[in-house]
């Protein structure tokens, strides 16, 4: 600051309140502080800001490692970057294995005061990590909703609605022995894809169980299906819940010489549109997992500024495109 105030001939305080925002400070001046500052490369101390006003300016991202599967964290820190970029805040990601204590990255940031916000992804029903941050009254946001009666921000995507469609999809394709590669029931997507399946079967319609989950290691679930595959009963029509379960069933159905479209049908849900790429005849429905983070970041934004929590949510529908 006192480089930016010699450049301009202003005093420190001045450049300071500035860039704070100031109201007693011109519209102007503002701006030429702030053009000045951009140019010079000018970054407040973090840790000087903490002791003044007790803020961080940095919201964390608690990501587990697994997550990383076809560009999903990739392309949800790009979306959540977007709307941070033009705020004081800064995105940290702080990695966990889905094995480990879900509350240990939640109370090192706790302990440390080492953020102003939360992100959490993988909620389940009743979810611990949520019941601890609201208890320390630390503003947080979920990609993914909980049954806990509490009111917290949240962004999910319609899995109840997916299921329902797809299944719809597939009955109307002449399909009536449908597989769903689900997420592990402890998590809350799990209730909403069984939700879905109950109301889409029926019509004599019904499900062929698959013991595998989206959890499962890729190698387990391909050679999984592949023995489903070639079983007395099996599936004519699949339903995977996410995109890396759905290259390994696309492997297995290969394996056994099945033409999709023709012997069987595979409709997936992906963050990437890449299915199609090797085999044009998956149906295949896109979470736009930018457009999460971006809405993660607003209501995560919101909830730190104070915004009532019973109205920071949002519920993104399945979009399924012309030819699908």
């Amino acid at each position: 600051m006192k480089t930016i105030a010699e450049e301009m001939g202003l005093g420190i305080t001045t450049v300071s309140r500035a860039l704070k925002d100031a109201p007693d400070i011109g519209a102007d001046t503002k701006q030429r502080v702030r053009e000045v500052a951009e140019r010079l490369g000018y970054q407040p101390n973090r840790a000087g800001v903490r002791l003044r006003t007790g803020k961080t300016n940095v919201v964390a991202l608690v990501l587990s490692v697994e997550e990383e599967v076809m560009g999903f964290a990739s392309h949800l820190v790009y979306g959540l970057s977007e709307v941070l970029s033009g705020t004081p805040y800064h995105l940290i990601m702080t990695p966990h294995f889905v094995s480990g204590d879900p509350l240990a990255p939640i109370r090192y940031i706790i302990e440390t005061g080492s953020a102003d916000g939360v992100i959490i992804s993988r909620t389940e029903p009743d979810d611990p990590r949520v019941r601890m941050l609201l208890q320390h009254g630390i503003p947080f946001v979920t990609h993914g909703r909980t049954d806990m009666n509490v009111a917290h921000a949240w962004h999910d995507f319609d899995n109840e609605r997916f299921v329902v469609e797809a299944v719809e999809r597939l009955k109307q394709q002449g399909r009536r022995r449908i597989s769903v590669l689900q997420p592990p029931d402890h998590l809350t997507c799990y209730a909403h894809v069984r939700s879905g399946m109950a109301i889409a079967l029926g019509d004599g319609c019904r499900e062929v169980p698959l013991t595998v989950t989206t959890d499962s290691d890729i190698a387990a679930i391909r050679e999984t299906v592949l023995a489903l595959l070639k079983s007395d009963d099996p599936p004519d029509g699949i339903v995977t819940v996410f995109g890396n379960g759905a290259i390994a069933v696309l492997s297995a159905v290969r394996e056994t010489g099945l033409k999709i479209g023709r012997d069987i049908d595979l409709i997936c849900k992906q963050p990437l549109n890449v299915l199609q790429w090797l085999e044009p005849e998956v149906t295949a429905v896109n979470e736009d997992i930018r457009e999460s983070g971006r809405e993660l970041a607003a209501l995560l934004l919101a909830a730190i500024d104070g915004a009532p929590l019973e109205t920071l949510h949002s519920l993104h529908p399945p979009q399924w495109d012309a030819a699908g």
